[in-house]
C-alpha cells in the first residue's frame, strides 16, 4: 500500500508538472499574438517612444554610445565571420587544387549561413539581452504595474514599440552585417592570401545570386521578430527581485540563440533543401 501510495504521488506530480509546462507554452503563444498585433497601435499612438527606442537599440546610450552600441557589435562580429570564411574555405580548396574558388564560398556560405546566424546571434547578444534586463528592471520595480494602474497599455507601449524598432533596425543593420562580411572575405583573401584580385572577384559575382540575398533579408527580418518575441516575453515577465533580471536575460538569450538557428535551419530546408542547380563544370 505505501509504494502504491508514493506511485500515486509521483504520477499526480508528474502530471501537475506536465499541465504547468503546457499553460506556460500557452501563455507564452498567447503573448506573442498579443505583442505582433500591438505594432499597429504602437505605430499610431507611440511614435515619440519607438524613435527614442530605435537609436537606442542601434547606436546604443551613454558609455555604450562612444563603441556604437549595435552596429559596431554586429559589424565586428560578421566581419570576423566573413573572415573566417575566407582562410578556411581558401585553404581547404587549394588541398585539392581549386583555391580560385574562394570567391564562390565568399558569395554562396556568407550570404546563406554565415551572415544570418552571425547577425542573429548578435541580434541576441545586444538588441535582446537589453531588452530583457531594461524590462525586467522595469517589473520588479514595478513600473509596468504604474503604467498599467495609470490606463497605460503597458504591452503596446513597452513591447509594441520594441517589435516595431526591432524590424526597423534590422534593415541597416543587417545590410552592414551583410557587407562586412563580403569585404572581410575579400580583404582576406586578395591582400593577405595574396589571390588574384580578378579571379576572386570573377567568381564572387558569377556565384552571388540576387535572390539569395533577398531571401536572406527575409531570414534576418524573421530572426528578429522571434528574438525580439523571446526577449520581450521574459523581461515583461520577470518575478522577483534584481537577481531575477539575470535569470530571465540568461533564459532569453538560451532560448533565442536556439530560436536563431532553428529558424536558419527551417528557412534553408525550404529554401535550398531539393535545390539542384549549383554547377561547378562545364
Amino acid at each position: 500500500m505505501i509504494i502504491g501510495s508514493d506511485r500515486h504521488r509521483l504520477v499526480c506530480r508528474q502530471v501537475r508538472t506536465v499541465s504547468r509546462r503546457i499553460d506556460a507554452i500557452g501563455d507564452q503563444v498567447l503573448f506573442y499574438l498579443r505583442s505582433l498585433l500591438s505594432i499597429g497601435r504602437a505605430a499610431r499612438s507611440y511614435r515619440d517612444e519607438t524613435m527614442r527606442l530605435i537609436s537606442e537599440i542601434s547606436l546604443g546610450t551613454g558609455v555604450l554610445a562612444l563603441v556604437g552600441g549595435s552596429v559596431v557589435i554586429m559589424g565586428f562580429l560578421t566581419f570576423f565571420a566573413g573572415a573566417t570564411v575566407a582562410v578556411q574555405g581558401y585553404h581547404a580548396l587549394g588541398g585539392i587544387g581549386v583555391d580560385a574558388f574562394t570567391g564562390f564560398l565568399s558569395a554562396y556560405i556568407n550570404i546563406r549561413v554565415v551572415a544570418p546566424v552571425t547577425a542573429g546571434v548578435g541580434l541576441a547578444a545586444t538588441v535582446g539581452a537589453g531588452t530583457t534586463a531594461e524590462l525586467g528592471a522595469m517589473r520588479v520595480s514595478e513600473e509596468i504595474d504604474a503604467l498599467d494602474a495609470m490606463a497605460i497599455s503597458s504591452v503596446p507601449y513597452l513591447v509594441g514599440t520594441r517589435l516595431l524598432a526591432g524590424l526597423i533596425v534590422v534593415f541597416p543593420l543587417y545590410a552592414l552585417s551583410v557587407v562586412a562580411a563580403f569585404t572581410a572575405s575579400r580583404i582576406t583573401t586578395v591582400l593577405i592570401l595574396k589571390q588574384s584580385a580578378g579571379v576572386y572577384d570573377h567568381y564572387f559575382r558569377t556565384f552571388l545570386n540576387p535572390t539569395d540575398v533577398l531571401w536572406s533579408f527575409a531570414q534576418a527580418i524573421g530572426m528578429a521578430v522571434v528574438v525580439m518575441l523571446v526577449h520581450t516575453y521574459y523581461g515583461f515577465h520577470t518575478h522577483g527581485g534584481p537577481a531575477a533580471v539575470g535569470v530571465a536575460t540568461g533564459r532569453a538569450v538560451r532560448l533565442s540563440l536556439v530560436c536563431v538557428v532553428t529558424v536558419t535551419l527551417m528557412i534553408s530546408l525550404a529554401l535550398y533543401g531539393s535545390a539542384r542547380q549549383l554547377h561547378l563544370a562545364g
